[in-house]
Protein backbone atom coordinates (compact mmCIF):
# COMPACT_ATOMS: atom_id res chain seq x y z
CA UNK A 1 0.00 0.00 0.00
CA UNK A 2 1.38 3.49 -0.67
CA UNK A 3 0.41 6.73 0.93
CA UNK A 4 -1.00 9.24 -1.37
CA UNK A 5 1.56 11.96 -0.22
CA UNK A 6 -0.64 15.21 -0.85
CA UNK A 7 -3.50 13.72 1.19
CA UNK A 8 -0.50 12.47 3.93
CA UNK A 9 0.42 16.35 3.76
CA UNK A 10 -2.81 17.61 4.57
CA UNK A 11 -3.24 15.09 6.66
CA UNK A 12 -0.28 15.67 9.49
CA UNK A 13 -1.06 19.86 9.05
CA UNK A 14 -3.81 19.14 11.12
CA UNK A 15 -1.44 18.54 14.21
CA UNK A 16 -1.74 21.60 16.11
CA UNK A 17 1.89 22.94 16.77
CA UNK A 18 2.89 25.49 19.14
CA UNK A 19 6.08 27.73 19.14
CA UNK A 20 8.92 27.62 21.10
CA UNK A 21 12.49 29.02 20.89
CA UNK A 22 14.80 25.83 22.30
CA UNK A 23 18.13 27.12 23.68
CA UNK A 24 21.20 25.25 25.00
CA UNK A 25 24.77 25.90 25.99
CA UNK A 26 27.54 23.86 26.23
CA UNK A 27 30.71 26.01 27.20
CA UNK A 28 31.33 28.87 25.48
CA UNK A 29 28.72 27.46 22.74
CA UNK A 30 24.91 28.99 22.29
CA UNK A 31 22.26 27.02 20.18
CA UNK A 32 19.27 28.19 19.53
CA UNK A 33 16.13 28.03 17.56
CA UNK A 34 12.56 28.04 16.90
CA UNK A 35 10.97 24.79 17.08
CA UNK A 36 7.61 23.34 16.99
CA UNK A 37 7.62 18.97 18.11
CA UNK A 38 7.28 19.49 21.25
CA UNK A 39 4.80 17.65 23.72
CA UNK A 40 4.65 16.77 27.48
CA UNK A 41 5.20 12.81 27.59
CA UNK A 42 4.25 12.15 31.43
CA UNK A 43 3.65 14.27 34.99
CA UNK A 44 5.68 12.33 37.25
CA UNK A 45 8.45 12.67 36.46
CA UNK A 46 7.70 15.53 34.53
CA UNK A 47 8.99 15.25 30.85
CA UNK A 48 8.60 16.79 27.66
CA UNK A 49 9.76 15.36 24.66
CA UNK A 50 11.03 17.80 21.34
CA UNK A 51 12.68 16.68 17.90
CA UNK A 52 15.32 18.80 16.50
CA UNK A 53 17.28 19.05 13.08
CA UNK A 54 20.05 16.54 13.25
CA UNK A 55 22.22 18.57 11.47
CA UNK A 56 21.38 22.02 13.44
CA UNK A 57 24.21 23.38 15.81
CA UNK A 58 21.07 23.33 18.19
CA UNK A 59 21.21 19.83 18.05
CA UNK A 60 25.14 19.66 18.51
CA UNK A 61 25.02 21.94 21.59
CA UNK A 62 22.09 19.77 23.38
CA UNK A 63 23.74 16.60 23.12
CA UNK A 64 26.71 17.88 24.44
CA UNK A 65 25.49 19.92 27.35
CA UNK A 66 22.62 17.17 28.06
CA UNK A 67 20.00 19.94 28.89
CA UNK A 68 17.83 22.70 26.92
CA UNK A 69 15.34 25.52 27.96
CA UNK A 70 11.91 25.57 25.81
CA UNK A 71 11.04 29.41 25.76
CA UNK A 72 6.84 29.75 25.32
CA UNK A 73 6.27 32.49 21.97
CA UNK A 74 3.23 34.95 22.99
CA UNK A 75 0.70 34.89 20.30
CA UNK A 76 1.33 38.73 19.96
CA UNK A 77 5.53 37.32 19.24
CA UNK A 78 5.97 36.35 15.82
CA UNK A 79 8.80 38.36 15.64
CA UNK A 80 10.44 36.88 17.95
CA UNK A 81 10.20 33.33 16.73
CA UNK A 82 11.30 34.51 13.12
CA UNK A 83 14.46 35.90 15.04
CA UNK A 84 15.58 32.35 15.40
CA UNK A 85 15.07 30.27 11.98
CA UNK A 86 18.32 30.92 11.34
CA UNK A 87 20.06 29.62 15.20
CA UNK A 88 21.51 31.76 17.77
CA UNK A 89 23.66 34.68 17.07
CA UNK A 90 25.60 35.45 20.19
CA UNK A 91 26.24 39.34 21.29
CA UNK A 92 27.62 40.47 24.48
CA UNK A 93 24.10 39.96 26.90
CA UNK A 94 21.92 39.32 23.68
CA UNK A 95 21.00 36.22 21.71
CA UNK A 96 20.14 37.12 18.32
CA UNK A 97 19.34 40.83 19.87
CA UNK A 98 17.47 39.40 22.64
CA UNK A 99 18.04 39.75 26.22
CA UNK A 100 18.53 36.87 28.24
CA UNK A 101 19.43 35.35 31.78
CA UNK A 102 21.36 31.64 32.09
CA UNK A 103 19.34 29.46 33.88
CA UNK A 104 19.96 26.76 36.15
CA UNK A 105 20.78 24.20 33.55
CA UNK A 106 22.99 27.45 32.05
CA UNK A 107 20.36 27.90 28.95
CA UNK A 108 19.43 31.01 27.56
CA UNK A 109 16.00 32.23 28.86
CA UNK A 110 14.95 35.03 26.93
CA UNK A 111 13.51 38.13 28.76
CA UNK A 112 11.04 38.99 26.89
CA UNK A 113 9.64 35.19 26.64
CA UNK A 114 6.28 34.91 28.53
CA UNK A 115 7.04 31.76 30.29
CA UNK A 116 9.88 29.16 29.99
CA UNK A 117 10.84 25.36 31.18
CA UNK A 118 14.34 23.72 31.86
CA UNK A 119 14.88 20.27 31.15
CA UNK A 120 17.52 17.49 32.11
CA UNK A 121 18.18 15.32 28.93
CA UNK A 122 17.24 11.76 30.19
CA UNK A 123 17.22 9.56 27.04
CA UNK A 124 17.96 10.81 22.95
CA UNK A 125 16.91 8.71 20.10
CA UNK A 126 18.36 9.15 16.64
CA UNK A 127 15.72 8.57 13.42
CA UNK A 128 15.22 10.19 10.11
CA UNK A 129 15.77 13.63 9.98
CA UNK A 130 15.38 14.51 13.57
CA UNK A 131 16.83 13.86 17.03
CA UNK A 132 14.67 13.45 19.44
CA UNK A 133 15.01 14.47 23.16
CA UNK A 134 13.39 13.27 25.93
CA UNK A 135 14.00 16.06 28.88
CA UNK A 136 13.18 16.18 32.79
CA UNK A 137 11.82 19.14 33.51
CA UNK A 138 13.94 20.90 36.09
CA UNK A 139 12.69 24.20 36.26
CA UNK A 140 9.85 26.38 35.33
CA UNK A 141 8.92 30.31 35.19
CA UNK A 142 6.36 32.79 33.86
CA UNK A 143 6.91 36.21 33.40
CA UNK A 144 3.20 36.82 32.84
CA UNK A 145 -0.07 35.16 31.06
CA UNK A 146 -0.24 35.06 27.29
CA UNK A 147 -1.89 32.93 25.01
CA UNK A 148 1.03 31.09 22.98
CA UNK A 149 1.68 31.67 19.64
CA UNK A 150 0.77 28.31 16.99
CA UNK A 151 2.43 27.29 14.06
CA UNK A 152 -0.84 28.29 12.12
CA UNK A 153 -1.49 31.55 13.82
CA UNK A 154 2.00 32.68 12.75
CA UNK A 155 0.71 31.95 8.88
CA UNK A 156 2.85 28.49 8.64
CA UNK A 157 2.13 24.94 7.88
CA UNK A 158 3.96 22.27 8.79
CA UNK A 159 3.77 18.57 8.38
CA UNK A 160 4.38 15.79 5.60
Amino acid sequence: MTIDPTTKKAVLRLIPYGLFVATSRAGDSIGAGTINWVTQASFEPPLVVVGIKVESALREVISASRAFALNVVGKAQKDLAMRFFKGAQPAGETLNGCRYESGVTGAPLLLDAPAWFECRVVDEVRRGDHTIFVGQVVEVGSRREEEPLTLRDAGFSYGG
